[in-house]
């Protein structure tokens, strides 16, 4: 049987992705490796009390190890103290590989640069296989020679879907049969929960696990402008008017904690209130979670059969919210839908450039801060469902993901060291054949106060043309594709604003390197 280390943090956007609930990511890895006959042999795993972007070396945290097959609560103290007991952690699992005794790596949002910098070593020195997530910690492991079956950001992804990602790549390594375990029923997953319900009222959290809907829609609109599938133009339309659906099921299921239960709550209430829009979807998901988790815990409490629990919770939930958001929070969010949205073109309208610049140098500190998803993302959305396509869709292209394009492919041809070079190219590639994670820029804007001045030059630059050009267009899509997803006519200023940002970002960072070199 293959033994597995599970090591890491709760990170900075894993927080709010399961990151913060170590012993429901414990028990899906658990789940997933027992069904691929593997063992976790070991762990390390610093839990913060909020977010890492935020927390300081004195807020309260956690270390959790592994103990008798079982996790266990290795100290409590300051974030400082905790990181310190780590480092003997980090030495044990260290030896553990050394001896034989872990056969692979699974990490998130971990630390390779000290908290877990010797169980990496040991483990790049044995060659062992790893797959782990988080943008920063990927692209460093990837630098140190890694062997990582499976690498990507944090967004968009569950404690599931990780835990089924990294056990997939081991046994596709090892040669082991594995089929995904996936689903519970309501009655077991509402008789786990144990974390205060208005604690799991997250939008981030339910917007980032949203995307895949966004994409799809934006995908669609895209294949739409190719002459021969203009009909498609129809299936976006509908899409538009499913993003609603979708929002409100995602924050069914997170906030009621109910799963499969918590969906069916959502659709159910988002289709009587889809005419609330993207925010009427939100509040009315929130709600229909609320329904759903109260209604179960009822049954469950008065000895009702799991089987009429879940469809009251579900259908019974999810019809109570519906109807509250249908006749009383619909017309209200449509309203202030429309209101957000007239906001933006107006303050286009006084002055398109300094807005566009505006948009530009700000968005690199909201999504480092953690304020994208939650506050950007979702203006993207009201945009594209009224008219198609966003300005601040364009603002994201250019700004964040040709920026980061830049950045990385000028550390692919002109890196301070080899091992760069190794970190930049799939965060190049990914970034311009998917449209997304841009973190891997992060390490090396932190790493270079030029670099990241930079990226906030170049991403102010071509904010001021997309506002000049009056571009609009969309994010997560394709960097190829992109400009043929702009309003019409503007295609080529679209893609003209995302080459000033791609070159501008190459050209500050190339610089910054062979100054860093000649210093060296």
């Amino acid at each position: 049987m293959k033994k597995i280390a599970f090591i890491g943090s709760s990170g900075g956007n894993l927080f709010k992705q399961g990151g913060n609930d170590i012993q429901g990511m414990m028990k899906e890895i658990l789940l997933q490796t027992r069904a691929a006959q593997m063992e976790v042999a070991a762990v390390q795993y610093i839990l913060a009390s909020s977010s890492l972007d935020t927390a300081g070396q004195d807020s309260p945290a956690k270390l959790y190890t592994w103990r008798d097959g079982e996790l266990y609560l290795e100290k409590e103290g300051t974030l400082s103290q905790i990181n310190d007991a780590a480092l003997e952690v980090d030495a044990r699992i260290a030896q553990m590989v050394r001896e034989g005794q872990i056969d692979g790596v699974m990490f998130v949002s971990a630390e390779p640069d000290r908290i877990n910098h010797l169980a990496f070593q040991a483990a790049i020195e044995a060659q062992l296989p790893l797959a782990g997530t988080g943008g920063s910690s990927v692209a460093k492991v990837q630098s140190m020679g890694g062997k990582g079956l499976s690498a990507s950001g944090t967004t968009g992804t569950t404690n599931r879907t990780r835990a089924v990602a990294f056990t997939t790549a081991f046994a596709r390594e090892w040669g082991i049969r594995y089929r995904p375990v996936i689903g519970k029923t309501g009655a077991q997953a509402a008789e786990n929960l144990q974390t205060n319900i208005w604690k799991r009222i997250n939008f981030r959290g339910i917007m980032m696990t949203s995307l895949p809907a966004f994409i799809a829609m934006a995908l669609c609109l895209a294949i739409s402008r190719i002459p021969v599938l203009t009909d498609l133009s129809n299936v976006f339309d509908t899409l538009v008017a499913s993003i609603p659906v979708v929002i409100c099921a995602i924050a069914a299921k997170q906030v009621s904690g109910l799963d499969e239960v918590g969906v069916v709550a959502g659709i159910v209430s988002g289709v009587l209130a889809v005419d609330g829009g993207i925010i009427g979807g939100l509040i009315v998901g929130i709600v229909a979670g609320v329904f759903s988790y109260y209604i179960s815990i009822f049954c469950f409490r008065h000895n009702i059969p799991g089987t009429t629990a879940n469809i009251a919770a579900g259908g019974l939930g999810g019809l109570a919210a519906g109807l509250i958001g249908m006749y009383l929070i619909s017309p209200v969010a449509l309203w202030l839908g429309n209101l957000i949205c007239d906001a933006i073109n107006a303050a286009i309208d006084i002055n398109p450039v300094l807005a566009g610049a505006l948009a530009g140098v700000l968005i690199w500190p909201a999504i480092i801060g953690g304020v994208y998803h939650a506050a950007i993302l979702p203006i993207v959305l009201l945009e594209m469902e009224e008219a198609g396509f966003s300005f601040l869709g364009a603002i994201d292209m250019t700004g964040l993901v040709m920026v980061s394009a830049g950045i990385t492919l000028a550390n692919v041809l002109f890196p301070k060291d080899k091992g760069q070079a190794a970190a930049a190219l799939p965060g190049f590639l990914v970034n311009v054949c998917f449209g997304t994670f841009v973190e891997a820029a992060y390490p090396f804007m932190f790493s270079s106060r030029i670099v990241f001045g930079g990226a906030l030059i170049s991403a102010c630059v071509s904010g001021a043309l997309v506002g000049l050009f009056n571009v609009r267009g969309t994010a997560y899509v394709p960097s190829v594709v992109a400009p043929a997803m702009a309003n019409e006519g503007h295609g080529l200023q679209f893609l003209i604003c995302m080459l000033v940002a791609a070159v501008l970002a190459f050209i500050i960072t190339s610089l910054a390197n062979v100054r860093e070199k000649k210093k060296a």
